[in-house]
């Protein structure tokens, strides 16, 4: 044995063959931390300091090679000053660069993922034998940064400026095929084969068969690329970060040190990408999303810890087809739960199927799904005109229509049906547990399961705790949940609980513009430009005029005076000329259907001459900034005012609420994460400065307590 450690060992084989493999331990994977990179250090030394040794495999005994750096260690890291994560960054860079210098040929056996920094320890091999099942790629810009541990400097020395630029700032995943025509991996082998052939590859080098030392040479070369050829090389790279990553600074700086470093050996370049990764590591992207990836982590814990000792959910049932029944059904089945799905109306249940079929063939057509596994999906799921087949669920989803009565009578059907120890949910989006609870005999066996539309793509699912919920059944519907793919969060009862009580100040924001005369499409482009995935009007029209109404109506009068709107709102007007939005072809905007049925949008003039009537000022403008200001702050108010009434258990899990449920511009890091970085005293004080708008903009006392006193919701 060469070196024994708690990640790594290094030993020898017959014919002066050494192992250098990443063995973490009792854990599931092979990660890149402080521990990792100081044995690696000693594992590599001792390597080189065996004069028998004749070449070097580098493998993983995991399924995985290495899932990267430790993003937990980053957190803290990233606090630190512009130097210091330069000089941290550098000296685990120089680790791997001692790998790449070791005076043997060396090759690196990928037998799973391997990503980030696991692909920058493969690349420092010289040659990669690549597993047909594996996957390779960097990550990092998900998380606002880029490769700082010899990625930017050794992937374009294999594939060339162009491929290496789109690798890195788009962060896809590439299979093995596309890594060897990319010429990122030198071989590919079948799962079984892998460590023959690299074993095979390794031999052939010792033999001077592969010209391995010509090749280490070049890569310790600068690329030999002009400025302007670099630049060149690299424009289509830069125009496509400008337009799909606005918010990312990462994906810019990496196209910009990529030229600079062009005409650079490898040393410098190396240490020009840990100077600039420390740049990248001060951003307000990169503290964003990193602090995410902590939040969804805690979510998954408290995910687990709910689920831990819950009863398999078998069968379920939904009672309400159409769009959103369908979709629940089809999500349902297609995880393994057959469901029975039960509407009033034939034409509903035929418009549930039809979601759940549609869906299904767009899943065969992109080759997630066989015919055959599909034909199984559907045939799980039970359409019926009556209740036959609740009595054997597990779980009951309740999704009528939007309505106190009719979903208390609805429920109160299903509870006569439903075996005793069954739990009833009601995917409501507005109305309190509480107030449907109260017609339920079993109201512990009661609470809220609130699906997000269109079911299958939005991954929030919004676990509400009625005032006598039982601790079990917030068990086995968060088990649920999770077993349909979904997160689920759990979050306090309450009108519109945390996504949509806290969307509905933004709504009342949207039409407090509107009513003060800016344009409603000014508002939308300045909102996305700002980074949502649509503007607020567009929004209102794919939700639905009608049902965007009822919300807002039901959420306002709960918060009753904070949310009021003295005015007749632009949404009002809509409705009063029948403009429905999406579903009948004329909301703030127009549509018509394309080719495969999508509806399209485009401007209708006549939507200007009927907001004119809700506009007694005539119309303003105002910048782009403003608008995003005036929207953001009602919002960010609402979610402190969730927080200090424990409506979720942390700022974390109201924030990844939001970007889970409403598609909040994942580089704010949440609505909180956002206030702290605009200063909480700057929040309240701009609030303040349109208190005149009306309640939504007047800080909670709580929140001016904690900027008065300086603090944060993410303290360091």
């Amino acid at each position: 044995m060469l070196f024994e450690g708690q990640t790594i060992n290094a030993d020898m084989h017959d014919g002066g063959l050494a192992e250098l493999r990443f063995e973490r331990g009792v854990e599931a994977v092979n990660k890149l931390d402080t521990l990792t990179f100081g044995e690696l250090r000693r594992a590599v030394d001792a390597i080189a300091a065996t004069p028998a040794i004749r070449g070097v495999l580098v493998t993983s005994a995991k399924d995985n090679f290495i899932l990267g750096a430790d993003i937990f260690e980053f957190t803290g890291v990233f606090k630190r000053p512009e130097k210091e994560i330069a000089a941290f960054v550098g000296a685990n860079s120089e680790i791997i660069t001692a790998l790449s210098d070791l005076p043997v040929p060396t090759v690196a056996a990928i037998n799973g993922l391997a990503l980030g920094g696991g692909l920058e320890v493969a690349l420092a091999a010289d040659y990669r034998v690549m597993s047909s099942a594996a996957m390779i790629g960097f990550p990092e810009i998900h998380l606002g940064i880029f490769p700082g541990y010899g990625g930017t400097v050794r992937l374009p020395r294999l594939t060339g400026l162009g491929p290496s630029a789109d690798w890195i700032i788009f962060g896809a995943q590439q299979s093995a095929e596309r890594a060897l025509q990319a010429g990122a991996v030198d071989a590919v082998a079948a799962p079984k084969e892998l460590r023959e052939a690299a074993l095979a590859m390794l031999n052939m080098a010792i033999e001077e068969k592969t010209g391995w030392q010509t090749r280490r040479r070049r890569m310790k070369e600068s690329l030999g690329v002009a400025k302007e050829e670099a630049a060149s090389l690299l424009a289509n790279a830069r125009a496509q970060a400008e337009k799909a990553l606005p918010h990312l600074p990462a994906a810019h700086l990496a196209v910009e040190l990529l030229e600079k470093a062009a005409d650079l050996g490898r040393d410098a370049a190396l240490a020009l990408e840990a100077e600039t990764f420390a740049k990248v590591a001060k951003t307000q992207a990169a503290d964003s999303l990193v602090a995410i990836f902590v939040n969804e982590q805690a979510v998954k814990r408290t995910m687990r810890r709910y689920a831990k000792d819950a009863p398999p959910v078998r069968k379920a049932a939904v009672a309400g087809a159409g769009i959103m029944g369908g979709g629940i059904a089809y999500q349902s089945a297609s995880r393994g739960v057959p469901i029975v799905m039960k509407d009033i109306s034939a034409t509903a249940l035929d418009l549930g199927m039809s979601e759940a079929r549609k869906l299904l063939a767009k899943a065969v057509e992109t080759g997630r799904l066989t015919q055959d596994k599909a034909d199984s999906v559907i045939s799980s799921i039970t359409p019926s005109r009556t209740y036959e087949g609740f009595e054997n669920a597990d779980v009951v989803i309740e999704a009528v229509v939007e309505n106190l009565a009719v979903k208390q009578a609805v429920l109160r059907e299903i509870e006569e049906i439903a075996a005793p120890n069954a739990i009833l949910v009601s995917n409501t989006s507005s109305l309190r547990i509480r107030a449907l609870a109260e017609a339920l005999r079993r109201p512990e066996n009661f609470l809220g399961m609130h699906f997000f539309n269109p079911v299958p793509k939005m991954p929030l699912v919004e676990v509400v705790r009625g005032p006598k919920t039982s601790a079990q059944a917030i068990a086995m519907v968060t088990a649920y949940a999770a077993a349909m793919g979904k997160t689920p969060i759990v979050v306090e009862d309450c009108p519109g609980f945390a996504v949509n009580r806290t969307l509905t100040p933004y709504l009342i924001a949207f039409l407090r513009l509107v009513h003060d005369g800016v344009d409603f499409q000014e508002i939308d482009k300045a909102m996305e430009t700002f980074g949502w995935p649509t503007g607020p009007a567009y929004l209102i029209d794919v939700i639905g005029m009608d049902i965007s109404h009822h919300v807002v109506e039901i959420i306002s009068a709960g918060f009753a005076p904070r949310m009021d709107a003295p005015f007749e709102s632009a949404i009002q007007i809509m409705l009063g000329v029948g403009r429905l939005g999406q579903k009948n072809g004329r909301g703030f905007y127009k549509y018509w259907s394309d080719s495969k049925g999508r509806p399209r949008k485009e401007i209708d003039p006549e939507t200007e001459r009927l907001l004119a009537a809700g506009q007694p000022n005539g119309k303003i403008r105002i910048g782009e900034e403003e608008i995003a200001l005036r929207m953001m702050l009602p919002l960010i108010l609402e979610a402190a005012r969730c927080v200090e009434d424990g409506i979720a258990a942390s700022p974390g899990e109201v924030d990844m609420c939001l970007i889970l449920g409403l598609g909040l511009p994942r580089y704010l890091g949440g609505a909180l994460k956002y206030a702290d970085y605009l200063g909480l005293k700057n929040v309240v004080d701009r609030a303040d400065n349109w208190a005149g708008l009306g309640p939504i903009y007047h800080p909670s006392e709580r929140l001016r307590a904690m900027a008065a006193a300086g603090d944060v919701f993410y303290p360091a």
